[in-house]
C-alpha cells in the first residue's frame, strides 16, 4: 500500500511525495481511511510511528481554502511539538494553494500570532493555554471548526491542561470530527473520550512490535559513585554522534552537563526551570549540530521531535516503562535505528526490573574498560582506511623507502595510528 492508494486529493499525493514519504506506517493505514470518512479515532501510538501524517492527511482533505476562518485545530503540550506538527502539516499540504498553518503557543510575542489570526488562517495548531488566551481576546472564532485534533493527549493531561482542553473541545461544534492520539490510554483519556467523542473506534500500533526492534537496548549495571565516568565510556566507545542523556531532576541534569563540559564534550542542558528565549537557544544549537550531547528531564524533553539522535542514554532509571518508552522513542525515527543505554545503579534495580519485565529486548552488557576503548576508537580509524576508494601508490611508495629492517611497514602503520589517536 502507498499514499496513491488513499480516496485523497492529488495536491495532498503530491506533497507527501516532496517529503518523500511513499509507504504509510501502520499507523497511517490503519487511521487515515476511518478518518477520512469522518469517524471519530482514538489512536494508541507512540512518538516517531508517524501519527502526524495520520491526522494531517484527513485534515487537510477537508479543508476549504476559500473560506479563511480556521477550520481544524489541533492541541499539542508543548512549543516545540507545536512548531514541529504544523511545519509537517504545512509541507504536507504545501501543493495546495493559499493553505494557512499557523502554530500558536506561549514565549512569541501574542501579536505577531493576532495579526496573522486576523487574516485569515484554516488549520491553528496550538498549546492548550495560548488558544484559550487568544479565545478570550476574540481572536480565534471555532465556530467553523469540522476537525479536532489532541496530540500526544496524555502528556497534555499530565501537564495539566484537561480544564483547558475541555473548554476548547465545549467550544467547538458538535458535529465537528475528533481525533485523539495518545502514547499511553490512561483513565482520563477515556473519560474525556466517552465525553467529548462520537462512538470512536479505537486503533493500537503496538510500540515493541513497530518501533523497538529498531533500537538496540542495552543496560549496564553500576556502582552509583562511577555513573559519571560509565557515561562517559559509553559515549566513546560508540563514538555517537548526536547524543540525548535523560535525568530524574533538574540537579542530576546540570551535573552531568557541567562535569561533562569540563572534559570537553560539547554538551548543553535543557530543564524545566529555563525560560522558553534559553530552550530555544539550546534547542536551535542542538539540531545545528553546535552541540552534539543534550542533558534533559523527561518534562523539558516532551514534544522534542530530532532527526538523527543516534544514543539514548538514561542517566537515571526512568519511574516506569510508560517513560522509559517515551525517552527511548526519540532514537530510531523514520525507519532508521538507533541505541538506547540504560545506566543502573543498585538502588535502583527494582524499578528498571519492574520496567524490564515489560521490555524484554533489554540485554545486560559490561561498561567498555579503557583498554576496549581504545581497541574501539582504532578499529574506527582502521576501518575507515579500509573504505576509503582513493589511490594509494604515491604514499605505499613513501612506505617502502622508509621502510627498514629494525623499521619495518608493520611498525611504520603502526606509529601513524598512534599519532592519529593522540592528535
Amino acid at each position: 500500500m502507498n499514499f496513491n492508494d488513499f480516496n485523497i486529493q492529488d495536491d495532498i499525493k503530491k506533497g507527501i511525495d516532496d517529503m518523500g514519504f511513499t509507504n504509510p506506517t501502520p499507523i497511517q493505514r490503519m487511521a487515515i481511511p476511518d478518518a477520512l470518512r469522518g469517524i471519530d479515532i482514538i489512536a494508541q501510538a507512540q512518538t516517531g510511528s508517524g501519527k502526524t501524517l495520520a491526522f494531517a492527511v484527513p485534515v487537510l482533505e477537508k479543508i476549504f481554502v476559500p473560506d479563511r476562518s480556521p477550520q481544524a485545530i489541533i492541541l499539542c503540550p508543548t512549543r516545540e511539538l507545536c512548531m514541529q506538527v504544523a511545519d509537517e502539516i504545512a509541507k504536507a499540504g504545501s501543493r495546495i494553494k493559499k493553505l494557512k498553518v499557523l502554530a500558536v503557543y506561549g514565549g512569541q510575542p501574542i501579536g505577531k500570532q493576532t495579526r496573522v489570526l486576523k487574516k485569515g488562517v484554516h488549520i491553528v495548531v496550538g498549546t492548550p493555554g495560548r488558544v484559550i488566551d487568544h479565545i478570550e481576546r476574540g481572536n480565534l472564532d471555532l465556530i467553523g471548526i469540522e476537525s479536532v485534533v489532541l496530540d500526544e493527549a496524555d502528556e497534555m493531561l499530565e501537564m495539566g491542561f484537561r480544564e483547558d482542553i475541555e473548554r476548547i473541545l465545549s467550544d467547538t461544534p458538535s458535529q465537528r470530527q475528533t481525533l485523539l492520539f495518545s502514547a499511553t490510554i490512561p483513565k482520563e483519556i477515556r473519560d474525556i473520550a466517552g465525553k467529548y467523542q462520537k462512538d470512536p473506534k479505537f486503533i493500537k500500533v503496538s510500540n515493541r512490535k513497530q518501533n523497538i526492534p529498531k533500537i538496540t537496548q542495552y543496560a549496564f549495571k553500576c556502582d552509583i559513585k562511577d555513573k559519571f565516568e560509565s557515561l562517559t565510556r559509553l559515549i566513546d566507545a560508540y563514538n555517537v554522534k548526536l547524543v540525548l542523556i535523560f535525568c530524574n531532576t533538574k540537579k542530576s541534569v546540570d551535573f552531568v552537563k557541567k562535569h561533562l563540559k569540563k572534559q570537553d564534550f560539547k554538551a548543553d542542558a535543557l530543564h524545566g526551570d529555563m525560560t522558553q528565549q534559553a530552550r530555544d537557544k539550546v534547542m536551535n544549537k542542538f539540531r545545528n549540530g553546535n552541540i552534539d550531547i543534550l542533558v534533559a528531564t523527561d518534562v523539558a524533553a516532551r514534544g522534542l521531535d530530532i532527526d538523527g539522535v543516534d544514543v539514548i542514554i538514561n542517566y537515571d532509571v526512568p519511574q516506569n516503562s510508560d517513560d522509559y518508552i517515551h525517552r527511548i522513542g526519540r532514537t530510531a525515527r523514520a525507519g532508521k535505528t538507533g541505541f538506547a543505554f540504560t545506566l543502573v545503579s543498585k538502588d535502583e534495580m527494582s524499578r528498571f526490573d519492574n520496567i524490564r519485565k515489560s521490555n524484554r529486548n533489554i540485554a545486560y552488557k559490561d561498561i567498555p574498560t579503557l583498554r576496549e576503548i581504545n581497541e574501539i576508537k582504532s578499529n574506527l580509524i582502521l576501518n575507515e582506511v579500509k573504505s576509503s576508494r582513493d589511490s594509494l601508490d604515491e604514499y605505499i611508495e613513501i612506505i617502502k623507502k622508509n621502510e627498514n629492517k629494525e623499521f619495518g611497514s608493520t611498525e611504520l602503520a603502526a606509529g601513524l595510528l598512534k599519532k592519529m589517536r593522540e592528535n
